[in-house]
């Protein structure tokens, strides 16, 4: 099961990481899906961006495992809202299917469990 986990660590570490990069390579499109009510968009964007690949980058470090883990959790809920905005206006992203943008709501809960998982203290077994 550790190897699994340690697998599935990287994968979850490297997804952070591209998809914080993606924040500086499609900024038009998290601009797009910002709630209007939030303030300084452009910024936030770019902040998200910048904690998904650090946090991403932190996970794949043992020391920091269980903090990027923490850290990875706040920042789903923090972004939770985009996805909100994104659900509920779905004539703003006719790219996306209606469908599509609901089932994300509960797939963000997913993220938010696989990043409790790096949370937990590692057993090792004596071999």
């Amino acid at each position: 099961m550790q190897k699994i986990k340690s697998i599935f660590k990287y994968l979850f570490g490297i997804f952070f990481v591209l998809a914080g990069l993606n924040h500086f390579l499609n900024v038009d499109f998290y601009l797009k899906i910002m709630p209007p009510y939030l303030p300084w968009h452009l910024f936030l964007v770019y902040l998200s961006g910048v904690c998904e690949i650090a946090l991403g980058l932190l996970l794949l470090i043992p020391k920091f495992t269980s903090l990027a883990g923490w850290g990875l959790i706040a920042l789903l809920f923090a972004v939770f809202p985009a996805n909100i905005h994104m659900a509920i206006n779905p004539q703003l992203f006719p790219e996306f299917s209606p469908m599509l943008l609901w089932l994300r709501l509960p797939l963000q809960f997913g993220l938010i469990a696989w990043a409790y998982w790096y949370t937990l203290p590692t057993i090792e077994k004596p071999e």
